[in-house]
């Protein structure tokens, strides 16, 4: 029976950095999934004229989830890296509306701890917008893991723990397909976000369970 699948992203990028190969599965499987982005992940930078770096994100992004089959794509337009600026209620607001229509059984979005703010403000309106009252269709709620912000945070903060793996071995080069779409966030190895570090995680997360390669998650809460 196929399901229902919500995915929360903060930024173009983090959904294929830290699930792209689930995602692929879910497709192939017979899944209908939806992606939201927070924000545009760029104009916070400065370093383009702010319109036209948003319209190549979003064109990139476009692309990467095409690659991996998916149509329902949302944007919306909250500031990039200032998230934590926005009354978190009107986060909420908006993360609700799309539990409201997609209906989703399956919810993957952010660890809670990550470096990055909007990652953190993202996860934190996920869990509310998906708090477990009876008309709720969420049954399941997933943290993901994003390289260059998850395993960036503070040593005083609780790391990244995952307890489910998925199988990703047959999805793999859909995932780097996908991220090569957005090769200009990628950065040359030995960084953290390098099309090498992403490989090796992979295989490292994989081979603790006995696979070739895996996407490993936090699991916030499932209902049976």
């Amino acid at each position: 029976m196929s399901e229902s699948i919500l995915v929360v992203a903060a930024h173009p990028d983090d959904e294929v950095l830290g699930c792209g190969g689930t995602i692929a599965r879910h497709v192939s499987e017979g899944d209908s999934v939806v992606v939201v982005f927070m924000t545009n992940g760029v104009s916070a930078r400065g370093d383009k004229k702010g319109s036209l770096a948003d319209l190549e994100r979003k064109k990139n992004s476009q692309l990467a989830l095409k690659s991996l089959g998916i149509d329902d794509v949302y944007y919306e337009n909250f500031p990039d890296n200032k998230m934590d600026t926005i009354p978190l209620i009107d986060v909420v607001k908006v993360i609700e509306f799309y539990v409201l229509s997609s209906k989703p059984r399956v919810v993957y979005t952010h660890f809670a701890r990550d470096l990055n703010i909007d990652h953190r403000i993202t996860h934190q309106a996920v869990m509310t917008a998906c708090r477990p009252q009876k008309s709720s269709t969420v049954k399941e709620v997933y943290c993901y893991e994003v390289l260059s912000s998850t395993e960036w945070n503070s040593i005083s903060e609780a790391k990244f723990n995952p307890n489910k793996f998925v199988n990703i071995t047959k999805y793999y080069d859909k995932k780097i397909e996908a991220l090569s779409k957005y090769k200009q966030e990628m950065r040359v190895s030995p960084h953290s976000r390098s099309f090498e570090c992403v490989d090796a995680l992979s295989t490292y997360r994989g081979s603790i369970v006995g696979l070739r390669r895996a996407e490993a998650f936090e699991i916030e809460r499932i209902i049976d």
